[in-house]
Parts: structure tokens; sequence; C-alpha cells
């Protein structure tokens, strides 16, 4: 492992990064690297430009890889070599904001009642009353339920934080 990246492992662990965000830079700044066939100390902003404009123009990637490659770089720039100027010029690109699918109350209705087994069901109502992800839902414990203030706790949900959820009457 060379110095570089050993560093930039170790400033993302001091961030708390999960190892999915952890590996997802260090292979952004790698590919970036072995793009341009050099280290990617010895690279400028105008390296950055070209790299963005390969991976939208010629690989056709979608938005949040290249917007993920970007912030790899950016990071490392900024953070790992002590860079802040280097990466100004290259702008992310926007984000888009699609509208939110939803669904009839019939459509709901239907979707709950579907499942044959308890267990099923009690998940996907669980999931709908008190809108919370399905990794959330997997670690779901009983002592989790608090029927008598009518709140569900998640431990540790997205972004390590430990929040409340409001549990439905039905």
């Amino acid at each position: 492992m060379t110095p570089l990246r050993q560093r930039m492992m170790e400033d993302r662990q001091l961030r708390n990064c999960s190892a999915q965000t952890m590996r997802a830079s260090l292979h952004g700044v790698a590919a970036f690297a072995q793009h341009l066939h050099t280290s990617p100390a010895h690279l400028g902003p105008e390296h950055g430009r070209t790299y963005q404009l390969f991976l939208v123009q010629d690989q056709q990637r979608a938005w949040p890889p290249v917007v993920q490659t970007v912030c790899a770089l950016r990071f490392f720039y900024t953070v790992t070599l002590r860079r802040p100027m280097m990466l100004e010029d290259i702008a992310s690109p926007p984000r888009p904001l699609p509208l939110p699918i939803i669904l009839s109350p019939a459509a709901v209705a239907t979707l709950l009642s579907t499942p044959r087994t308890l267990q099923h069901r009690a998940i996907l109502t669980t999931l709908s009353a008190a809108g919370r992800r399905v990794s959330a839902l997997c670690q779901l414990q009983v002592t989790d339920i608090d029927s008598a203030r009518m709140v569900l706790r998640v431990r540790q949900g997205k972004g390590q934080h430990d929040r409340y959820g409001m549990l439905s009457p039905k």
C-alpha cells in the first residue's frame, strides 16, 4: 500500500467514515491515477477536469458515481495532501430532484394485505407506519418498541445516528 493511500485511509477513519465510503473514495482516487498513469500527488486541477469529462463523455457514467469521484478527489487534495485550492474549478453536477412516488390509500392497503405470513405483514406494516428504511428494520429488536409511548427506537441508522420514530395506532 502506498503511503498516500495509507494516509487517505487514515484520514477517512479519523472522520468515522463507513467502510463502503472508504472503499469508494480509495477506488475513485486510484482510478483517477490509473487513467492518467501517474501519482495523483503530481496532478493538477486541469487533470481533474479532464478526468471528469472522461467519466461523463467517454464512459457515459451516471451522475452519482461522477459526484462520488469528484468528492473523493476533493477530499484527497484538501485533507490528505492539504492543497485546498486544487479542485475549486471542478464543479459538482447539479443533483436531479425527482418527485417521490406516492401510493394511493387503496394501493397501500393492497400492499399491506398481500403477504400471506404474519411476519411479512408485520414487516411491511412497520415500514409503512414508521417510515423507516429496511436496513433499520432488519436491526430492530423487541426492546426497541415502546408501545406505551408509541415510539420505535432505531439504533445506529443512516449516518450512524440513533433516532426515534412514531408508531401508528394501528
